[in-house]
C-alpha cells in the first residue's frame, strides 16, 4: 500500500487501514519527520532526520517512539518535536558512545555507564517510566519544564558529578526559590529526585545518596481557596453572566462533581449513561488505569444535558464528539481558565468548594474521598468495593451535595432572572441562540450567546 500524507490525530489513525501485506507509512502534515508505521497488528509513532556532523549529512536517523495503542498522538508529537530537535542539534535522540547512529546501542545501555548525563537520564525516564505509563500530556509538559528550563546548564552535566557535590543542587533550589518561588523549586528538585533514582537502577556506580536529599525543602501550604454555603450566590451570579454556555455548565459540572478540570474537558457524550445515571472517566489523574464512574445527581444530569444542546447549537461538528466542545485544536475546551474579575472562582478553587459543601451537607470524608477519585489511605481501603457502592449509597451522598449546593441560593434563584432564566424551571426548554450575535471566524472566543426566550 502507498505512503499516505495527512494530519495524525487519535482519530485519524485509528481510521487507518490494516495493509494487506506488509506495512506503509503515514506521515504528518503538520510536523516534517513526523509519521506513523502501519503495520498489520501493530502501529508505531516513529520519526526521521538528518544527523550532519561538521555541516555535512551523516546519516539518516530513524528512531520509534511508541505504540499508538499506548500513547496519545499529542504526547507522541511533543516527543517527536524534542527526537528531531536533537537531531537538528546533531545529538541522536538515543545516543551511542560515537554520538551518530552507526552503533545499535540502546538509551538504556548509555545510561548505564559511568557519565551518563542529566539529558541522558531524562530520555531514559521520559520513554520508560512517564510514556511508557501513559502519563498525561500535562504531567509530562511538567517533568520537561523542570529538566528543559531550570536545569538547562546541566543538561550534558554527568549526574554522578552532581551525586558528588549536592551543596551544589542545595544551592541550586535556594537560587531557583528567589527567581521562582518556593513551589516551583519544590517541585524542580522532586523531579531531578526522581530522575536520578531512575538512573541509578541501571547505573549502580552513582552514589547511592540522592543529591536532592540536601535541598532544605520550602513549606508548603495547602492553597484555601474555596468557597462556603454564604459565598455561593455571589458565585452563581457571576457564572450566569458569562457569555459562553458551554463554558458555563462546565464551572458548574466541575463544581457539583468536584472533579479535576483535565479529566472534565474530555468526555464523550458515550462516557454519559443516563440510564444508570454515571459518567464515565476514562483518563483520570494516574491514568487510564484508575478510570472510574461517576454517580450523577439530578443536577448533574440537567447540566449536562443542557452542555450537550448548547454545544449542538454552537459547535454542531465538534459536539459529535465531546461533551464540551469548542473552536480549538482538540476541538474540546482546552483552556477553562477565566478573568477574576468575571469569574472569582474556578478550577482547583470548585474542588475545594465541593469538599466544603460536602462536609456542609452531612457526607462523611471517606465519601467524599471515594466521590472524588481520591486514594483511600489504609489497609482497609483494599476491602472497599468501590462500584457496590455506586448505584446506591454514593449517588445518595452525591445527590445530597447537589442540593445543598443548589439550596444555598436561597431566594436568589427566584429573584435573579439571570439564574431563574438558565437554572429555573423549564429554563433548558427555552434556551434558544440569539439569532443577532455571530460566531467568531476564529479562536472561539466569543461565540454566539444562548438566552432564555
Amino acid at each position: 500500500m502507498a505512503d499516505l500524507r495527512i494530519l495524525l490525530t487519535d482519530k485519524t489513525i485509528a481510521q487507518l487501514p490494516a495493509p494487506d501485506d506488509g506495512w506503509y507509512l503515514a506521515r504528518d502534515t503538520e510536523l516534517k519527520g513526523f509519521f506513523v508505521v502501519v503495520g498489520k497488528r501493530k502501529r508505531t509513532f516513529t520519526i526521521q532526520g538528518d544527523l550532519r556532523k561538521g555541516g555535512k549529512r551523516a546519516s539518516s536517523i530513524r528512531v520509534s517512539i511508541g505504540d499508538t495503542s499506548e500513547m496519545s498522538t499529542r504526547t507522541a508529537r511533543a516527543t517527536a518535536k524534542e527526537y528531531l530537535a536533537q537531531i537538528s542539534r546533531g545529538q541522536h535522540p538515543r545516543p551511542s558512545q560515537d554520538g551518530l547512529s552507526g552503533s545499535n546501542e540502546s538509551a538504556e545501555n548509555k545510561t548505564a555507564s559511568t557519565d551518563v548525563t542529566l539529558r541522558q537520564a531524562w530520555q531514559r525516564y521520559l520513554e520508560a517510566h512517564l510514556v511508557r505509563k501513559n502519563r498525561s500530556e500535562k504531567t509530562i509538559a511538567g517533568y520537561r519544564d523542570h529538566v528543559e528550563r531550570i536545569f538547562a546548564e546541566w543538561l550534558d552535566a554527568p549526574l554522578g558529578e552532581l551525586g558528588a557535590d549536592p551543596a551544589r543542587v542545595a544551592k541550586k533550589h535556594d537560587d531557583v526559590t528567589k527567581e521562582n518561588g518556593p513551589y516551583l523549586a519544590n517541585g524542580a528538585m522532586r523531579t531531578l529526585r526522581a530522575i536520578y533514582n531512575h538512573a541509578r537502577k541501571t547505573n549502580k556506580k552513582l552514589p547511592s545518596d540522592n543529591p536532592a536529599d540536601a535541598v532544605d525543602w520550602n513549606e508548603e501550604k495547602r492553597r484555601d481557596t474555596g468557597m462556603g454555603a454564604g459565598d455561593l450566590r455571589g458565585w452563581f451570579s457571576e457564572l450566569g453572566a458569562l457569555e459562553n454556555p458551554v463554558r458555563r455548565e462546565f464551572h458548574l459540572f466541575m463544581l457539583l462533581s468536584g472533579s479535576r478540570p483535565t479529566a472534565l474537558q474530555a468526555i464523550k457524550p458515550n462516557h454519559i449513561d443516563f440510564r444508570r445515571r454515571t459518567l464515565r472517566v476514562t483518563k483520570p489523574k494516574g491514568g487510564s488505569k484508575r478510570a472510574f464512574d461517576i454517580p450523577l445527581s439530578r443536577e448533574m444530569i440537567l447540566c449536562l444535558a443542557r452542555a450537550i444542546r448548547f454545544g449542538r447549537e454552537m459547535y454542531p461538528l465538534q459536539a459529535r464528539e465531546w461533551v464540551f466542545p469548542a473552536d480549538s485544536e482538540s476541538g474540546h475546551l482546552a483552556e477553562t481558565k477565566e478573568d477574576r474579575n468575571e469569574l472569582s472562582k474556578w478550577g482547583n478553587d470548585l474542588r475545594q468548594t465541593f469538599r466544603t459543601i460536602a462536609t456542609i451537607a452531612g457526607v462523611s470524608e471517606f465519601d467524599a474521598k471515594l466521590l472524588m477519585n481520591h486514594s483511600i489511605p489504609g489497609v482497609n481501603a483494599g476491602y472497599i468495593t468501590r462500584h457496590k457502592l455506586l448505584e446506591d449509597h454514593l449517588r445518595r451522598q452525591q445527590q445530597a451535595i447537589s442540593s445543598a449546593t443548589i439550596e444555598a441560593l436561597g431566594a436568589s434563584l427566584a429573584e435573579n432572572r439571570a439564574l431563574q432564566g438558565w437554572l429555573g424551571r423549564g429554563a433548558a426548554r427555552r434556551a434558544v441562540v440569539n439569532p443577532e450575535v455571530q460566531r467568531p471566524a476564529s479562536g472561539g472566543e466569543r461565540p454566539p450567546i444562548l438566552r432564555a426566550a
